[in-house]
């Protein structure tokens, strides 16, 4: 396994994620894949230790995901629901946070669907002065750090399996496709793509990629080769890999779209629209996918172009690497 040093006590957002910081979480998500290939799938990493998932919204993909990591590397594993908590009695999500601290855990994984309450917890562990790191898993239309990284880890594994690393995309062409406004996966992806020295294309109607995107996420769009799009054909245009988004339909709290059938024929990835691309492109979406709007469902179960259920199997290695490093920083 890669030895490098870890300083970062919490993973709440890639904005200042360094180099060294991707290239080791890829070469060690690489060690750990190979952990999960073996008949026995377990390391003692982190034996003793309590990961506490505390997800405030519904999750299938990223919850699986992170207590699945979680025991891979033999930590315990408490599971938080809101809907079945005392949240509903009125207990305050710090609160619930210092009951699970007052268990003995020693790193939480946050999901809410407000942006900022995983940093929040964070500020409240410092204060407490507790060694527990928080990882966030998903804060409202903020950040995605795990789904950006695991992203990553799948197109730079695809790449160069033995040593992926975050160079083999320099010069890429990378286009994100569909609903930027509400995705916190696109706004971790940008960070980690933008890092890499990809050229990325975001496309999307106007409703769903406002003009001042750029800026809002105080990215220089030409410095840092970040290109948005109301159209789909200049961003899919000799691109090497297109991702695509699902339609946050629970956060659109206006009529953004005409229609999804609309929407599909205009920005639904389809084997025709892939003619425009690379002869070897591949396609990603985080899930949960809409099958037949932001993507058709033969090109999705096609393994030729589709890298879907790769990333699933990539974001327990992913993961595993993630609570590693911030579990053993102490």
């Amino acid at each position: 396994m890669p030895t490098t040093t870890w300083n970062r006590h919490h993973i709440l957002t890639l904005a200042d994620f360094t180099t060294a910081e991707y290239n080791a979480v890829l070469q060690t998500a690489a060690s750990f894949q190979e952990v999960l290939s073996r008949r026995t799938k377990k390391v003692p990493t982190l034996q003793g230790q309590v990961v506490a998932n505390l997800f405030f919204e519904p999750s299938t993909r990223t919850r699986s995901s992170f207590e699945i990591a979680a025991k891979r590397l033999s930590a315990d594993t408490l599971n938080f629901t809101a809907s079945t908590s005392s949240m509903t009695k009125g207990e305050t999500i710090l609160d619930t946070a210092k009951t699970y601290l007052a268990m003995g855990t020693d790193i939480m994984v946050i999901r809410h669907k407000d942006a900022g309450v995983p940093l929040s917890i964070a500020q409240e562990m410092d204060r407490l002065g507790v060694k527990v790191s928080v990882l966030n898993a998903g804060d409202g239309q903020h950040e995605h750090p795990s789904q950006g990284l695991l992203d990553l880890f799948t197109i730079c594994n695809l790449i160069d399996p033995v040593q992926p690393r975050i160079e083999l995309l320099k010069g890429k062409k990378i286009a994100i496709v569909g609903d930027i406004l509400h995705s916190r996966v696109a706004r971790s992806n940008i960070w980690s793509l933008i890092a890499s020295g990809a050229e990325v294309h975001l496309a999307a109607p106007p409703t769903l990629l406002p003009k001042f995107f750029a800026e809002y996420l105080g990215v220089n769009e030409n410095s840092h080769r970040l290109f948005t799009h109301w159209q789909l054909e200049p961003a899919l245009e000799n691109a090497d890999f297109v991702m695509t988004l699902r339609l946050q339909k629970e956060r659109m709290t206006a009529n953004l779209l005409p229609s999804l059938r609309e929407y599909h024929q205009l920005f639904g990835i389809t084997r025709p629209k892939l003619k425009l691309c690379q002869p070897d492109v591949k396609v990603l979406h985080p899930g949960p996918v809409n099958r037949g709007v932001e993507i058709s469902s033969d090109l999705m179960d096609d393994p030729e172009f589709s890298l879907i259920q790769s990333q699933v199997t990539s974001g327990v290695a992913v993961r595993m690497a993630l609570l590693y490093f911030i579990g053993n920083r102490f």
